[in-house]
């Protein structure tokens, strides 16, 4: 397995909607859209006149593999800011083969590369099998923080 990672473009919406779906299938989250519907809204909310995030994209060839999505906190410490790591998956086939770290190594140097002062993310209490990867990544839980959360009705 050859592994590429590069910043994604309009180009990849389509490939990374169909990517977001299997994540959504792995988290046991229900179909919400149609892949057209999640295209569009990749395009706007990635790509559009305010992105809300930035995403790299791991490719064996030209197979979409795995995915890192994040944006920047502020402050982290004192008037430093942060990247925040809101997403890494790796599709189901390409486990353990190293994409994984890959990604989790450009997001170190896009962060040092921006002035970062840290890498930050969390995962799910149940989500043993991530936990293990962090672990052996060197990354130690930061137990200061308690997570809180409020939904927004849709319009």
């Amino acid at each position: 397995m050859t592994i590429s990672v590069a910043p994604a473009t309009l180009d990849d919406a389509e490939d990374l909607a169909a990517l977001m779906e299997e994540l959504d299938t792995y988290y046991q989250a229900p179909p919400v859209e149609e892949l057209a519907v999640r295209v569009a809204q990749i395009q706007r909310l990635l790509f559009g006149p305010t992105p809300v995030a930035s995403v790299l994209l791991a490719r064996d060839g030209a197979r979409l593999v795995g995915m890192a999505s994040y944006s920047y906190l502020w402050p982290a410490a004192g008037v430093t800011h942060s990247l925040f790591l809101k997403e890494l998956y790796v599709s189901a086939a390409a486990r353990r083969r190293g994409v994984g770290r890959v990604l989790m190594e450009h997001l170190r140097t896009v962060a040092e590369e921006r002035g970062c002062s840290r890498v930050e993310w969390t995962t799910d209490q149940e989500n043993t099998e991530a936990q293990t990867f962090y672990d052996a990544l060197g990354a130690h839980v930061h137990d200061g923080k308690v997570f809180y959360r409020t939904q927004i009705p849709s319009s």
